[in-house]
């Protein structure tokens, strides 16, 4: 495998290749507001409002700028409730793109993978996935589904400097399906790239030994496309023989490994709303498609305008463009080499859509049980304005059939980068404050719920901290949701 770029000396940012035709304003927030701001959020940066927040890193989902040829491609929205011409272009681009020849567009990628796993899973079942997505994982057990982590070893490193720390273990895949049967495996998932390792990636090497795998034992391969243009640049730079194709040839070979695969069009294909489940078995598409109309609506809007649908389209035929993705990716490597230079710990290599934040690392003092990434996440934000999230123990749940804690090996805080939204001076900003939040790490303290939902609870959970600390005061808390 190819060598990883050092992260030891900052590199000057990349240069846009793009120009700012119009600009939001946004104001800073003191930090007086800050305190009262995330006591009424209760410690979750999830609730906090959006004019309360600086520089907005909680997610790459819908953030993105869209294009001048995606805010045309609005105007060009035929609202038809069935047989809208924008379907038929999100189907003729998506066929082009991607490769398979049903698609069924959703209201985003969860409804995608809410469809996929109550049409392919029946109770008992197990999935295997290369680590849990919160949302991908939800859905699957919701269906009658064990959930099973098949990742290799070095994603639950962060400091492991491995080029593809998204790949399956092949034979801890070939082991389970020895022990369950393939019988009770419905599908393969894989994440293209891996969200909750860091935005890791997948090696086509390593996808077409799943595929050759699962062929042999007659399973379906289904993979997580939310960032695949990501990852079909990291092949592009990382993985032997790929060096000069084009990130669109690529990712078409990404998908020649799969039976099909869900897709948020909120990251990669850069809108604010929308998504798709798209598969080669017309059987699959038709049970999916007739509970599409109970949960998405018809089979050619799946809960999305026509609008959406066209600029869906134009942003999928964006995200493979070979000067956008390499900048997009390598903004987000800038950023996390500016935050590493000062010492603080972070998952490495940087990823593909933020910089992941160790926060076990980071806050040794802080038990996992007081949750150190959202203690963190809350500081970060008391500290600076930036708004990040937590992706630790609380996202990770309790376990069903214990009811305890599930206790992830990472325990991060997610910086996601949207795309083509803010300069080097804003991720700058935010690297400085990272460095001075890990000088004075030891006045954060840890946290504990007072309220927890019983799913996703990162969304609604609400927080105290479990001592006094200068980054949260609990007289600034506020009482109701």
């Amino acid at each position: 495998m190819s060598r990883l770029p050092t992260e030891s000396a900052v590199p000057p940012p990349p240069t846009e290749p793009y120009r700012i035709k119009m600009v939001e304003p946004i104001r800073p927030v003191s930090r007086q507001e800050r305190l009262a701001a995330i006591g009424r959020a209760h410690y979750n940066t999830f609730k906090l409002r959006s004019d309360e927040v600086f520089i907005d890193l909680l997610t790459d989902s819908g953030t993105s700028a869209m294009s001048d040829r995606q805010w045309s491609a609005l105007m060009l929205g035929d609202e038809a409730y069935a047989g809208s011409r924008n379907f038929y272009r999100l189907e003729e681009v998506v066929r082009e793109i991607y490769g398979f020849r049903y698609v069924l567009p959703t209201h985003q990628g969860r409804g995608a993978e809410h469809l996929l796993s109550q049409v392919l899973i029946r109770p008992g079942d197990t999935v295997p996935n290369n680590m849990y997505f919160t949302t991908t994982r939800a859905h699957q057990e919701r269906a009658g589904a064990a959930f099973a982590d098949i990742i290799v070893d070095e994603a639950h490193d962060p400091a492991a400097d491995h080029p593809f720390k998204g790949n399956v273990d092949l034979n801890r895949l070939e082991a389970l399906i020895r022990r369950v049967g393939p019988e009770r495996i419905p599908y393969v998932s894989v994440a293209v790239t891996v969200n909750m390792a860091g935005g890791q990636p997948v090696s086509l090497a390593n996808l077409r030994a799943v595929r050759e795998l699962t062929r042999r034992h007659g399973i379906k391969v289904f993979l997580d496309a939310t960032r695949c243009a990501e990852n079909a640049y990291f092949i592009q730079q990382r993985e032997p023989g790929y060096r000069n194709r084009p990130v669109r040839e690529i990712l078409r070979e990404m998908m020649a490994c799969a039976d099909g695969c869900t897709m948020s069009g909120k990251k990669d294909a850069l809108v604010n709303i929308g998504g798709f489940l798209a598969c080669n078995d017309e059987t699959l598409y038709q049970k999916a498609a007739d509970l599409a109309v109970l949960f998405e609506g018809f089979p050619t809007y799946g809960g999305l305008a026509g609008r959406d649908m066209e600029a869906m389209a134009q942003g999928i035929l964006e995200m493979v463009d070979d000067a956008y993705i390499a900048h997009r990716v390598e903004q987000v490597r800038w950023f996390g080499a500016a935050v590493a230079a000062s010492g603080v710990p972070i998952v490495r290599p940087v990823g593909g859509h933020a910089v992941f934040l160790d926060a076990r690392g980071f806050l040794p003092h802080v038990p996992q049980d007081e949750f150190p990434a959202l203690a963190l996440a809350a500081a970060l934000y008391v500290h600076s304005g930036v708004r990040g999230m937590e992706r630790g123990v609380v996202s990770a749940g309790r376990d069903p059939a214990t009811g305890k804690h599930r206790y992830p090996r990472l325990e991060l805080v997610r910086l996601t980068v949207p795309r083509r939204v803010y300069t080097a001076d804003h991720l700058g900003l935010a690297a400085r404050a990272c460095a001075e939040l890990y000088r004075d790490r030891e006045a954060i303290c840890g946290m504990r719920f007072t309220y927890e939902p019983e799913t996703l609870r990162f969304f609604n959970g609400r927080f105290e901290p479990v001592a006094e600390s200068p980054y949260f005061t609990t007289a600034s808390s506020a009482a109701g949701p």
